[in-house]
């Protein structure tokens, strides 16, 4: 059987409404969207961190491997030393992200190398690879504006990159009316924003 993990990869950066405490908004943020990924079925949840982040730390649950990374290229190197067969790596910012794009990404890894799920406005919400990753996999993280049009050109063949639908990231307080209070989950987040 496949062994698939996805990882959070927290950041220091989220849109704060006006009013909210930053730090409070990020953990809120961070938490939901690390609550998505440990709730999914057949993978193993992962928390990536950057710099020390006790915070962050406090928010996973009993068990979740917990490790330091650089970047994309090394942190699927070290899920990859774990013993992951496919790994995705999400970013902190997506709180109201439906697991069932995380599961498409997954079933793209079946014809091709790495799917993408898309931000709007640039960058990935989540980039998923079958391990070890690409050689050509490198100097593209979620936060590189034009990383699909980067990842395609570096890739060895035609169709070793698939992209899955897209999402939203909360990167900026106007991205903050993409959350959908229709959808489950994201009950921090929505918390702070006054129960909207």
């Amino acid at each position: 059987m496949t062994s698939r993990f996805v990882a959070v990869l927290a950041g220091s950066e989220v849109a704060t409404p006006p009013g909210a405490d930053p730090e409070e908004f990020r953990l809120a943020v961070l938490e939901d969207t690390y609550e998505v990924v440990a709730g999914l079925e057949f993978v193993t949840p992962v928390l990536a961190l950057t710099a020390p982040d006790a915070e962050a730390e406090a928010i996973t649950w009993p068990g979740t491997e917990i490790v330091r990374t650089t970047g994309l290229r090394p942190l699927l190197d070290t899920l990859a030393d774990l013993g992951a067969d496919q790994a995705a790596v999400v970013a902190h910012d997506a709180p109201d992200l439906p697991p069932l794009l995380l599961g498409k990404l997954f079933r793209s890894l079946g014809g091709g190398e790495i799917a993408i799920c898309p931000a709007k406005g640039g960058g990935l919400v989540a980039l998923a690879a079958r391990l070890p990753a690409p050689t050509w996999l490198e100097a593209v993280d979620l936060d590189t504006a034009d990383a699909p049009r980067r990842l395609r050109a570096a890739a060895a063949r035609p169709g070793a990159v698939r992209s899955g639908p897209g999402w939203h990231r909360l990167r900026t307080p106007a991205d903050l009316s993409f959350l959908d209070p229709g959808l489950e989950g994201w009950d921090n987040t929505r918390i702070l924003l006054g129960g909207a």
